[in-house]
């Protein structure tokens, strides 16, 4: 029962349209169990020949109205009876057919009017849970997906969010009528017999504790359905992704197998799920009727003793109100197994919104409009994970002055892209600091960091977007002249007029309409759009053809001549000009000058510079 209150967190915000559906249940569920337990009492004065004792109901007078069984009968059947005194009994069955009629109207117009408000609640929910999830992925650092599967996350945020949706959220309703349904039926149950209903009771818990055993089942098996869903997700993303690697290995056989063992892990977890989701409603429904068959012999005692101490009326109108928890505590435990199936997402979800934000906005944050001095490394030194062995930078300490270049060259793995990337705070050190004009990045506001700076990565990242859209990405009302203006500086204004709708060509998913050249140099049109006080540059050319590569190394040239810019570079040739060239090794600084320094150092620089050359 806890895992079920814990469903109720997801509907904060929303509780006046759960009023409204509990108010409204417990109008359905008050006229459909008045008209039943009413039922009963009526038929037994209408067809009743005995008129000696219809006479002395009459003759008896009206009783008072109390709260007990046998208060509500005799008032009844006092009723009944003056009615057929009076008309007749046909006229007493045309009253009794119009007053069923009307509670079975209103007790269906409440159950509607339940369902109306329980649908902004399960659909809103849902909406605010994707939302949170997207917006907790922005914020996550990047070491956070180092650690998880891209598969498996895209896993939750679909597969996951929509188990909740269908097994949690559609229970909602359940949750909220069923209980109420419940109690009004146990209240009138009292009333009717305190002992017989102390025994169900008594009876009704026990079969929920096995029911209760085999959601517990449920939601461990559902778990791992879930993690073997997210598995399954990421081998089909890198299979997508690596279709040419895939295919020009021969590959295809063991990806494949890799594929169904997964698959066949997948189904056999499904076949348990299934099994035990079945397994609820013919479970529930054996145990209803056990209890069910239990009360009947109790009761059935009770009116067929030598001292009656119930009428028979009363126990088939009894009779009648507890086989009404039969199909609402069915549909509870169906609920109950969903939501412990759903529970299961909930947790792989809850994984992500839960997730430490360990890059955030200090409390206070300084301000940091412009970039007017230096930037500082200071005795920056970092590691993945604090257990792990070994520094992917240690102790780095680096002045960067206004409008200077800054080349970071090293082997793969020497730490270059790490340093450049604790710069705009996609990673903090582990010790040090690094200063943007005397202050902290960790002091200022995260976005007022990054608005200082432009980035072009290795890999080009683009989206499925028109050209304009990926050259303008996050600015607004950027106009088309500053577009093309920018693209003219990465020489990519010829080949984006040459298209068929230059500008508003959609250039498909991570631009695979486009060679690699051409997705570079939109990629650093996007910088120069941005018009940066500080570059960032990772292998920006790598991607071009040695003309392209002339033309855009040319404009880069003339952008950082104002700026100040940090270049990552295996290309030795396209940083020869830079102001200073940092020689990593084992995220160590070994070497730092100038290229003609570094060439008459003769030691690491120049065994690079070398090698280049010879090749």
């Amino acid at each position: 029962m806890k895992n079920i209150f814990g469903v109720l967190q997801y509907i904060k915000g929303y509780w006046h349209y759960a009023v409204f559906n509990i108010v409204f249940n417990i109008l359905s569920a008050g006229f459909s169990l008045f008209s039943i337990a009413m039922l009963f009492p009526f038929l037994q004065v209408l067809f009743s020949d005995d008129s000696k004792k219809m006479d002395a109901i009459l003759k008896a007078g009206k009783p008072e109205l109390e709260l007990s069984s046998s208060s509500i009968i005799d008032n009844v059947n006092y009723i009944l009876a003056s009615d057929i005194k009076v008309h007749s009994q046909i006229h007493t069955l045309v009253g009794i057919c119009i007053f069923i009629i009307i509670t079975i109207f209103f007790k269906n117009l409440f159950r509607y009017l339940g369902m109306f408000f329980i649908a902004p609640i399960r659909n809103g929910v849902v909406k605010d849970l994707r939302n949170n999830l997207f917006k907790k992925i922005l914020v996550l650092p990047l070491s956070y997906y180092s650690d998880e599967r891209k598969g498996d996350i895209m896993s939750r945020m679909t597969a996951d969010v929509r188990e909740i949706e269908w097994s949690i959220m559609s229970s909602l309703e359940m949750i909220f009528r069923e209980p109420v349904t419940i109690i009004i039926s146990l209240v009138f149950m009292f009333l009717l017999s305190w002992e017989l209903t102390l025994m169900a009771l008594i009876l009704l818990p026990i079969s929920g504790i096995v029911i209760g055993q085999i959601g517990k089942s449920l939601r461990r098996t559902s778990s791992q359905e879930k993690d073997r869903t997210g598995i399954l997700m990421s081998i089909m993303d890198e299979t997508l992704g690596g279709l040419r690697i895939i295919k020009a290995f021969n590959a295809e056989n063991s990806i494949k197998q890799k594929f169904y063992k997964v698959n066949n892990d997948y189904t056999s977890l499904m076949v348990k799920v299934y099994r035990r989701i079945d397994l609820s409603s013919p479970l529930s429904e054996f145990m209803g009727i056990t209890v069910f068959v239990i009360i009947l012999y109790v009761g059935g005692k009770m009116v067929l003793g030598d001292h009656p101490e119930m009428m028979g009326a009363v126990f088939i109108t009894y009779l009648a109100l507890f086989s009404q928890l039969i199909a609402p505590a069915k549909s509870f435990t169906t609920a109950y197994y969903n939501i412990q199936k759903g529970l299961a997402s909930a947790d792989r979800v809850n994984k992500i919104l839960n997730a430490e934000v360990t890059i955030k906005d200090p409390i206070n944050p300084k301000k940091i409009s412009s970039f007017e001095k230096e930037i500082v490394y200071k005795n920056v030194s970092f590691a993945y994970r604090e257990n792990e062995a070994g520094w992917v930078l240690n102790n780095i300490n680096i002045k960067i002055e206004k409008g200077k270049t800054i080349a970071l060259v090293g082997q793969s793995g020497s730490g270059k892209t790490t340093m450049a990337d604790m710069l705009p705070r996609f990673y903090d050190p582990s010790e040090g600091e690094i200063t943007i004009d005397g202050i902290s990045i960790k002091d200022a506001n995260i976005f007022d960091v990054r608005a200082l700076m432009g980035i072009v990565t290795q890999e080009s990242i683009l989206f499925n977007d028109t050209i304009y859209n990926n050259i303008a990405f996050g600015l607004e009302n950027c106009s088309m002249e500053k577009v093309i203006e920018a693209a003219k500086i990465a020489n990519a204004h010829e080949f984006i007029s040459e298209m068929k709708e230059g500008y508003e060509t959609s250039i498909g998913d991570r631009g695979s309409k486009l060679s690699g050249g051409q997705r570079q140099r939109i990629s650093i049109a996007r910088a120069v759009l941005k018009n940066p006080p500080i570059l960032i540059l990772d292998e920006a050319t790598s991607a071009l053809d040695t003309e392209s590569e002339r033309l855009v190394q040319d404009a880069l040239n003339k952008l950082m001549k104002n700026r100040t810019s940090v270049v990552i570079a295996h290309r030795l040739s396209t940083i020869q000009h830079a102001d200073e060239i940092i020689v990593m090794q084992k995220g160590e600084i070994v070497e730092r000058g100038t290229h003609i320094e570094l060439i008459a150092k003769n030691a690491n620089y120049r065994k690079l510079h070398d090698l280049q050359s010879f090749i």
